[in-house]
C-alpha cells in the first residue's frame, strides 16, 4: 500500500505542473516535487498511469479494517486524479459528470419554483419595494466591519472558535496558522496549509466583510474547519505512515469532506443560539456595531443561507452551456439574492474551480446526515464533537458517507 500511495502523490504532483490550482499543499520529500516538475509527459500517458494504479490499489489484499478504509479512500483519490486528468486533457463532461467523477456525489437540482418559495419567508422580512436582493444589501450595509476594525474582530473569533475546538479535540502542541489580507482573488478566504501544524489563512478583501463573516470564515478555515483537518491528516502522515496525505489535490473528493466537515463545524462549534449570543455580546461591540438588531440580522443569514443551493444551479446551467456568464450573474442575483459585484465575483469563482461549488453545501449536508445518523445531535453536542473527529481521521469516499447515511 506504501508503494502504491507514493506513485499516487508523485502522480498528483505531476498533474499539478499541468494545473496550477491542483495541488492545494503539498509538504512530502522536496525532491519528488522536482522530479515531478522535471518531467513533461503527454497529459494522457498521466491519465493512463492512474487508472492503471487504481485497478492496483483494488486489488491489493487488505488485512484489518483500517487498511480497508484507507485502500477505499485513496482508491477514490487516485480516480479523480484520472478524471481531472481527462479534463485537464480536453475531455468534456457535463456539471453532474465532473462531480461524481472528481468528488465522488452530485448536488440535486432545482428549479426556480424552489427557490421562489424560499424567498417569499424573506420577503416577509425585509418588506418593501425593489428586487429583494436590494433590499438585502442595503439590510446588510449597517452589518459591515469597518475595515480598520477586520483583523481585531476576526483574532476574537479565532480565539472563541480554538477554545471551542480544544476542548474537543485533542491538537499537537505548536499548531498554529497566521492571516494575510489580500486582494484580487475569486474566493472570500482559503487556507494554505503548509506542513509542520502550521496554515496561512488569507481573506479577500475586495468587498465589504460582514460581522456573520468572523465566525464563518475562523471556523470554516482554521477552527475545526480546514487547519484542524489538515493537522489531523497530518498526524495520520506521522503515526501511521499514511504519505498520501503529504498531498491534498484539490479537485478530489477529500474536498468535499474538506469543505462540508469546515461548514458543519460552525454548528458544531456554535451550536443553537450560541452563536448568536457571542457575536452580539463580543464581536458587534468590537467591531463598532449596534447589537440590537443582531437577532433579526441571524434570522436573514440563516433564511438567505437557505438559498445557496442556487450557486449549484448557476454553475450547472453556466458549465452545462445553458446560460452564459452575464444570465449566470443575474441567476444569482435573482435566486443566490447576490449583489451585483457578489455574482460577478461568484462567477469568476465558478469559471475557475467549475464543479467545486458543490462541495460547500452539499458537502456540509452529507457530513451533518453521516454524524447524525451516529448520534451526533444538537442535544447531544459531546457525540457530535466525537463523531465530527472520527470523520476528520477516518477518510471515507462521499459516497459511502452518504449510504452510511442514507435511512433504513
Amino acid at each position: 500500500m506504501s508503494a502504491a500511495a507514493e506513485r499516487y502523490v508523485r502522480l498528483v504532483l505531476e498533474l499539478g505542473k499541468r494545473d496550477p490550482d491542483y495541488v492545494d499543499a503539498y509538504y512530502g520529500p522536496p525532491e519528488w516535487r522536482q522530479e515531478a516538475e522535471a518531467r513533461a509527459r503527454p497529459i494522457g500517458e498521466i491519465r493512463a498511469d492512474a487508472v492503471a494504479l487504481a485497478a492496483t490499489v483494488r486489488a491489493l489484499p487488505a488485512p484489518d479494517e483500517r487498511e480497508r478504509e484507507r485502500a477505499r479512500f485513496l482508491g477514490r483519490q487516485i480516480e479523480s486524479v484520472a478524471a481531472r486528468a481527462a479534463v485537464v486533457g480536453g475531455s468534456k463532461m457535463s456539471f453532474d459528470e465532473e462531480s461524481r467523477a472528481l468528488y465522488d456525489a452530485a448536488a440535486p437540482v432545482h428549479g426556480e419554483e424552489h427557490f421562489r418559495a424560499l424567498k417569499d419567508r424573506l420577503e416577509t422580512e425585509l418588506p418593501g419595494p425593489g428586487p429583494l436582493f436590494e433590499r438585502l444589501e442595503r439590510f446588510r450595509t449597517e452589518f459591515v466591519v469597518p475595515k480598520e476594525k477586520v483583523d481585531a474582530v476576526f483574532r476574537r473569533a479565532i480565539d472563541a472558535c480554538r477554545q471551542r475546538t480544544v476542548a474537543h479535540i485533542d491538537l499537537p502542541p505548536g499548531e498554529s496558522f497566521r492571516i494575510e489580507y489580500v486582494t484580487g482573488k475569486s474566493w472570500s478566504g482559503y487556507n494554505w496549509y503548509q506542513g509542520g501544524f502550521r496554515s496561512l489563512i488569507q481573506v479577500n478583501t475586495d468587498l465589504p466583510i460582514y460581522i456573520d463573516r468572523a465566525i464563518d470564515l475562523a471556523c470554516h478555515e482554521g477552527y475545526p474547519g480546514h487547519h484542524v483537518y489538515n493537522v489531523l491528516l497530518e498526524r495520520l502522515v506521522r503515526e501511521r505512515g499514511w504519505i498520501e496525505f503529504e498531498v491534498y489535490p484539490l479537485f478530489s473528493p477529500q474536498s468535499l469532506i474538506a469543505e462540508g466537515s469546515a461548514n458543519f463545524g460552525i454548528e458544531v462549534a456554535f451550536p443553537g443560539e450560541e452563536r448568536s449570543r457571542f457575536e452580539s455580546e463580543a464581536l458587534y461591540p468590537l467591531a463598532g456595531l449596534d447589537p440590537s438588531h443582531a437577532e433579526k440580522y441571524e434570522r436573514v443569514r440563516t433564511l438567505a443561507d437557505r438559498l445557496s443551493y442556487a450557486g449549484n444551479e448557476a454553475a450547472r446551467r453556466y458549465l452545462n452551456g445553458e446560460i452564459d456568464a452575464k444570465a449566470a450573474a443575474a441567476w444569482l442575483q435573482e435566486y443566490g439574492l447576490m449583489a451585483p459585484a457578489r455574482a460577478e465575483q461568484r462567477v469568476r469563482f465558478i469559471e475557475q474551480y467549475r464543479s467545486y461549488v458543490i462541495n460547500y453545501n452539499l458537502g456540509k449536508d452529507l457530513v451533518r446526515d453521516w454524524i447524525v445518523s451516529r448520534g451526533g445531535t444538537a442535544e447531544n453536542p459531546d457525540r457530535r464533537w466525537r463523531e465530527f473527529e472520527e470523520l476528520l481521521t477516518h477518510p471515507t469516499p462521499p459516497s459511502a458517507l452518504a449510504a452510511a447515511a442514507a435511512p433504513r
